[in-house]
């Protein structure tokens, strides 16, 4: 009768720990599914993207491209009445109404140019080409424009070149005089010490 009694909890306590282990591979089998499903996921996900990124870029090109064609057909319309026109002011004026539309387009995309002519010059948006001294206008100003800056959403895609105002303050001025001099010295130096070599 003891025996049968020992035998019976080490039964259901076998019965639970093949329940547990049952329950332990289904857990896991579920588990390694839902993993197969994500990794498959992932795989089309990697997939899709690349595509996704490339049928957005072909599309803002297409709108990009479409944007200009109505002033590419103003332009090759002013170009064909060009030899008709009565007067060059007639010519110019159109192909000033295409450089508004082209502006405006630009505008529209986010672009948008950058004021240079008679601003401070700013090393950030512009580009010093060349220095010039005029006297009855600022230091550091914008003189002239070589080419036109630009920026996409605010963000600089090219420098406007320019040409600066540089004035000489009178410092410099008594720095190059001295410079001048010590120049001049040198080379006084040094034809004395050519002369004495020919000598020997």
């Amino acid at each position: 009768m003891k025996k049968k009694k020992t035998e019976k909890p080490e039964s259901d306590e076998l019965k639970k720990l093949q329940q547990q282990l049952s329950d332990l591979h289904k857990e896991k089998d579920e588990v390694f599914e839902k993993l197969q499903r994500v990794s498959a996921d992932y795989a089309n996900y990697q997939k899709r993207v690349p595509k996704q990124i490339s049928d957005t870029i072909a599309y803002e090109k297409e709108m990009v491209i479409k944007s200009l064609l109505p002033a590419l057909d103003n332009f090759e319309h002013t170009l064909q009445n060009a030899n008709s026109a009565e007067d060059v002011s007639v010519f110019v004026k159109g192909v000033r109404i295409i450089y508004d539309q082209m502006l405006d387009i630009l505008k529209s995309h986010g672009v948008e140019q950058i004021k240079a002519l008679g601003e401070t010059f700013d090393p950030s948006m512009h580009e010093a080409m060349m220095q010039k001294a005029e006297p009855d206008k600022e230091d550091n100003i914008v003189l002239e424009e070589f080419h036109r800056g630009y920026k996409l959403n605010g963000r600089i895609i090219r420098p406007s070149r320019v040409i600066v105002n540089k004035l000489i303050s009178e410092q410099d001025a008594q720095q190059g005089q001295k410079q001048e001099a010590a120049d001049t010295q040198e080379q006084a130096t040094n034809e004395a010490d050519i002369r004495e070599e020919m000598d020997e």
